[in-house]
C-alpha cells in the first residue's frame, strides 16, 4: 500500500512573500484561529467536523507544536496549518484585518506571579488588535481555570466597546455542553477544578 503524501501542515512565515489566508490555504474559505493549541485535541476535532473552514493553530512550546504537527499529518487533516510563533506578534503584526471568523483561546498560561503578568496573552494592545482581525460578527471564546486571570480576561473582552457577550455553549463554534475537550480541560475536570468561560462577538 503506497504511503500517503505528507501534508504541508507546518507554516514558515519567512517562506511566504506576503501573508494572506489564500496563500496559506490555497482557498478563500472562512478561517478560525486557535491560540495555544497544546496537543491540538480541540483543533483536530474541530477541523474534522468543519472541512469547509480553514484552521490555524498557533503554539509556542516546541514539544507541543511538533506533537500537533505530527498529529495532523497522521490524521491527514488538510484544512489545518500550524505555526510556531508568539501569538501576540502574529495577531498584532501579521494577521489581516477583518479576516478571522473565530478565535479560540483555551487555558492560556496564567503566569500567576505578578512580576510575570506582562507575559500574559490577554493584554489591552493584543485585544484591540485581535478585534480588528475578527470579521464583524466574528466569535471569540476563552476558557481558563484561573479565577484572577479570568477577571482580567472578562474585563478586557466583555468591557471592550466593539465586543458583546454571547453564550459560551455554541455548537457552531465547537462548544457543546460547555466543553471544548482540550487536554488541559480534561485534566482539570478530573482534578475537580472549576473552569471559567467567556464568549464574545464583534459588533
Amino acid at each position: 500500500m503506497a504511503a500517503q503524501p505528507e501534508l504541508s501542515v507546518a507554516v514558515d512565515l519567512a517562506a511566504l512573500p506576503s501573508f494572506s489566508w489564500a496563500a496559506l490555504f490555497g482557498n478563500d474559505r472562512p478561517v478560525e484561529v486557535e491560540v495555544g493549541t497544546g496537543k491540538a485535541g480541540f483543533l483536530l476535532r474541530r477541523a474534522r467536523a468543519r472541512p469547509e473552514r480553514n484552521f490555524l493553530g498557533i503554539e509556542w512550546a516546541g514539544e507541543f507544536y511538533r506533537y500537533a504537527v505530527d498529529r495532523m499529518r497522521r490524521w491527514q487533516v488538510p484544512n489545518v496549518r500550524l505555526l510556531r510563533a508568539d501569538a501576540s506578534h502574529f495577531i498584532r503584526v501579521v494577521c489581516p484585518q477583518e479576516s478571522v471568523t473565530a478565535l479560540h483561546a483555551y487555558h492560556p498560561d496564567p503566569w500567576p506571579k505578578r512580576r510575570h503578568w506582562k507575559r500574559r496573552l490577554f493584554q489591552p494592545l493584543l485585544v484591540d488588535a485581535a478585534v480588528q482581525c475578527l470579521v464583524h460578527g466574528g466569535h471569540w471564546a476563552a476558557q481558563t481555570d484561573h479565577a484572577e486571570y479570568f477577571e482580567v480576561i472578562r474585563g478586557l473582552l466583555a468591557g471592550h466597546p466593539e465586543l458583546y457577550e454571547v453564550p459560551f455553549d455554541d455548537p457552531e463554534f465547537g462548544v457543546e455542553a460547555c466543553r471544548v475537550a482540550t487536554n488541559f480541560e480534561i485534566k482539570y475536570l478530573q482534578e475537580g477544578r472549576r473552569l471559567y468561560q467567556l464568549a464574545v462577538k464583534r459588533r
